[in-house]
């Protein structure tokens, strides 16, 4: 029997650099990844093994140093990853979606500037949407970006800003009202700016400060914090794409493929949970045998296999309808829905055949039960992600006549 989340039709290439990822969550990862988790320590020795690899630089293409491959590459990676500790994956995904955010949409000095040094892990990239009041609802954003002279000039508070203190760059979405009349549509009058700063808390540069990580369930090791900005001062040319009044729509397309690998983390998270469960239930004994030899436990992980396996084929579909240049938003939200939704349930499940157990760090599980809750909200919650399927449905099964 072959293992589970195999992926068919890969290449040579993409088999290998897959095959050298898992040896190095294997060892390099698992190892040491519940024991950072409990002491909220950022992986620094794991992140220049990824430096190493390559991996920064996945899908920047090859003429600013990158290794040019696909979405579908970069998300099953990103699966071997959270396989191993899933806030490894968190601090390389933000820093992809900034990186995919300036190839797709940065102007060409914007993109010789920075993708190379992406490339190599040199600059590291997170991006800033959300604020403390507004959740979902990107529209009702209040930080402003107001141009003087040669410069714009920044004011607001951003929340849940992942790599916020170990980034060097950050995109940042803000109000921008030049050129855009009153009345405006908001998502029209919204313009991603790109921010430098200096690694670290604390003020990292005039106008900027970012207060410190924020203590949270899980997730635990990637610094996630907020972003104050306070007469911020930015080059005019720093304006991703050159325009303003394009903010939205550039963040929600980074936003797409960020929702593929949210659900790529979501498979690698179920796949540990499914690997431990099944474990465990062959080491454990009651009543004269391994409880894996009870039927109730069978179902449970024939279930959580099932699990598994579907909710890799969605992300590994919706990642192939992105690389062939078509649109999947309805992929992508069908991907992210289920993925997280399985991985919630495919880990709980994997709690219960622990037992007692599960419930102490000295397992494994703890950790993961803990993480798993994350991936119900990143990128948008289940409900966003039924809004997007459903519109999306009705766009395709529209009733004629």
């Amino acid at each position: 029997m072959s293992r589970l989340a195999q992926t068919a039709g890969l290449t040579d290439v993409q088999q290998e650099i897959l095959s050298t990822v898992r040896n190095f969550v294997d060892k390099e990862i698992i190892p040491v990844a519940t024991q950072l988790e409990h002491r909220d320590e950022y992986p620094t020795e794991i992140v220049e093994g990824l430096k190493e690899l390559g991996l920064f630089g996945l899908m920047i293409p090859e003429e600013y140093g990158g290794l040019g491959e696909s979405l579908l590459t970069y998300a099953l990676c990103v699966e071997e990853i959270a396989r191993g500790w899933m806030s490894v994956s968190g601090i390389i995904n933000t820093h992809f979606i900034v990186a995919y955010m300036l190839k797709q949409h940065g102007t060409q000095e914007q993109k010789d500037t920075f993708l190379p040094r992406m490339a190599l892990g040199e600059v590291r990239g997170a991006f800033s949407m959300s604020e403390p009041a507004l959740g979902s609802d990107v529209s009702a954003i209040t930080s402003k970006g107001v141009r003087e002279g040669d410069e714009y000039v920044l004011n607001g508070q951003k929340m849940w800003l992942t790599n916020g203190g170990t980034s060097t760059l950050v995109a940042v979405l803000c109000r921008s009202d030049e050129g855009h009349p009153e009345g405006t549509a908001p998502h029209k009058s919204m313009t991603t700016f790109l921010v430098e700063k200096e690694a670290g808390f604390g003020e990292v540069r005039p106008g900027l400060t970012i207060p410190g990580k924020i203590d949270k369930m899980g997730y635990k090791g990637v610094d996630t914090t907020e972003l104050i900005m306070d007469g911020l001062r930015i080059p005019a040319n720093r304006v991703l794409g050159g325009t303003t009044g394009r903010g939205f729509y550039q963040m929600m397309d980074g936003v797409e493929v960020g929702r593929v690998n949210v659900a790529a983390r979501g498979c690698g998270v179920a796949q540990r949970a499914f690997e431990l469960g099944v474990s465990y239930a062959q080491q454990r004994h009651t009543f004269g045998k391994a409880i894996a030899q009870h039927q109730a436990i069978q179902f449970k992980l024939a279930e959580m296999a099932t699990k598994v396996e579907a909710a890799h084929a969605m992300m590994v579909n919706a990642a192939r309808k992105k690389d062939s240049g078509e649109r999947n938003d309805l992929e992508a939200g069908m991907a992210k829905y289920l993925a997280s939704e399985y991985c919630k349930e495919v880990v709980e499940d994997a709690f219960r055949i622990h037992g007692g157990y599960g419930f102490s760090k000295e397992y494994e599980i703890e950790r993961l039960y803990r993480e798993a809750p994350m991936l119900l909200i990143g990128e948008g919650t289940a409900e966003i992600q039924k809004m997007i399927i459903g519109r999306r449905l009705l766009e395709e099964y529209r009733l004629q006549g």
